[in-house]
């Protein structure tokens, strides 16, 4: 008599998305599609177009992504005849899905990244990866998230928020405040990732035309106060068991001599950058940066996994500049990276990624 096996568990990985890292999200979904065990996992592709359709494909298919990495983003890429139109319109959501255990997004950004899609799979009931709506939602906003981390008695750097009504009826006075900063600074998107829209401002003209950019991207922009040293980026990682989270090895981002600080083409083609892992500070600082990281991951009360980004100044100091709930998830992104050198190949971190959200339970923790 043949034994009747288990059930695997049915995780949707959900992709693509409706802001201007939709090609990154493609290619990371890419990644974790050639690599999650189909023996183990029952995988469903689920994507989510630039117009905000759900599209599903065939769950025992190899799924193919092809997505050119530039700033104007890219069409979602399904398998040419294979995939089936889940929404028809913008505003709805899967109605052919059929139930699944976990649902994997790789999601960057506005309306993935942000708690939107984590407050839908609450009301869902459905385990996911990743930080929950709260955590997702502060990470998102380079503003809060920076009260938080302040809050929390972790250094960081001096910053100043220009929302759109004061952009728009106060600039004279929102200026000024900018000013009080020193030039340069760096003007952000408030939330946007992947380096989108961001700018160095080394001149009053300058300024003005880097907040403008930054606010085709988003209405409230962050200008921060430019700190000397060496971008050091260190991975967090929740535990199986109830042990705190633990750190990475950091690795030190090397911007090479065509950009003049980390960018989105740096991030995204190859042969911009250098990543050195263990990074070339002393292990004190380097001790000190991963306790750094794991509390940020805990005052904002990050779950799965996240990045964390600092400056090393040439006096000493570890500065914190950001924490990001989904950061870039290929196999050659800098977060797999640096867990593929603590020990923790990136077949390994899917996995453990998804046993994380199945023994999480939905609602309230």
């Amino acid at each position: 008599m043949n034994e009747q096996r288990e059930p695997r568990p049915r995780v949707a990985i959900v992709f693509g998305g409706r802001n201007s890292e939709h090609a990154v999200s493609l290619l990371g979904a890419g990644s974790v599609l050639s690599v999650i065990d189909r023996s183990k996992y029952d995988v469903v592709p689920v994507g989510i177009a630039q117009d905000g359709r759900w599209v599903l494909a065939p769950g025992d298919q190899r799924f193919a992504i092809e997505a050119t990495v530039d700033e104007s983003g890219t069409a979602l890429a399904l398998p040419s005849g294979e995939a089936s139109l889940v929404a028809l319109s913008p505003g709805s959501i899967p109605v052919e899905l059929g139930a699944v255990d976990v649902v994997f997004p790789v999601l960057h950004g506005p309306f993935g990244e942000d708690g939107t899609i984590q407050g839908l799979l609450e009301m869902a009931g459905v385990r996911y990866v990743g930080s929950g709506v709260l955590a997702s939602a502060v990470g998102m906003d380079k503003a809060y998230m920076k009260a938080v981390l302040g809050a929390a008695g972790l250094p960081i750097g001096e910053y100043v928020v220009i929302r759109d009504r004061d952009w728009r009826l106060d600039r004279d006075r929102v200026l000024k405040e900018v000013h009080e900063l020193g030039l340069p600074v760096f003007v952000k998107p408030a939330r946007a990732g992947s380096s989108q829209g961001i700018s160095k401002a080394s001149s009053p003209e300058e300024l003005e035309a880097a907040v403008e950019l930054a606010r085709e991207h988003d209405p409230k922009v962050l200008v921060e106060a430019a700190i000397p040293g060496r971008e050091v980026e260190c991975a967090v990682l929740e535990s199986l068991d109830d042990a705190p989270p633990r750190a990475s090895r950091p690795g030190e981002v090397r911007v090479r001599d065509d950009h003049e600080f980390y960018d989105f083409t740096a991030k995204y083609t190859e042969g911009h950058i250098d990543l050195d892992i263990p990074a070339g500070i002393p292990e004190e600082a380097a001790e000190e940066l991963r306790a750094m990281a794991v509390r940020a991951f805990e005052a904002l009360g990050c779950e799965g996994l996240a990045r964390v980004d600092f400056f090393y100044t040439p006096d000493g100091r570890v500065v914190l500049n950001e924490i990001n709930t989904m950061p870039g998830f290929t196999s050659t992104s800098v977060a797999p990276q640096l867990w593929a050198a603590t020990g923790l190949p990136y077949a390994g971190l899917v996995d453990h990624l998804i046993q994380l959200a199945l023994r999480r339970p939905p609602g309230l923790r």
